[in-house]
């Protein structure tokens, strides 16, 4: 417990830290070098961000998954006569939960290909 509180925060430290130097580097007087530094900063932002959403979604939809799996199993091992249903129950219930997956991979993508921060850092 104390070395996960440990590792939360120091992440929150790092996490106010970017966001302190990018209002500072945001802030600056805008001349052509520094719009060049700003854009690659709200890129190499938008990476990251785009690399942590996706990995919550799959973080997600692979534990929902796999407590589906069990749960199934558990069902058909108690009532093996029931199995076509509890399979047919599962297999909707996996692609609800694979549905977030692919939200997580949409917000990703616009993340990094139809970035709106883009256009104001560049002017």
């Amino acid at each position: 417990m104390r070395k996960s509180l440990k590792g939360i925060t120091i992440l929150m430290i790092s996490v106010g830290f970017m966001l302190v130097t990018a209002a500072i580097a945001v802030a600056a007087e805008a001349s052509p070098d520094t719009l060049a530094n700003n854009k690659a900063l709200v890129v190499a932002c938008s990476v990251i961000a785009a690399a942590i959403a996706m990995g919550f979604g799959a973080i997600g939809a692979g534990s929902g998954m796999g407590q589906a799996t069990g749960g199934a199993a558990n069902a058909v091992g108690r009532n093996p006569d029931s199995q076509g249903k509890i399979m047919l129950t599962m297999l909707v219930g996996m692609a609800m939960t694979e549905s977030i997956a692919i939200y997580a991979l949409v917000v990703s993508l616009v993340i990094l290909y139809a970035n709106p921060l883009i256009k104001y850092v560049a002017g």
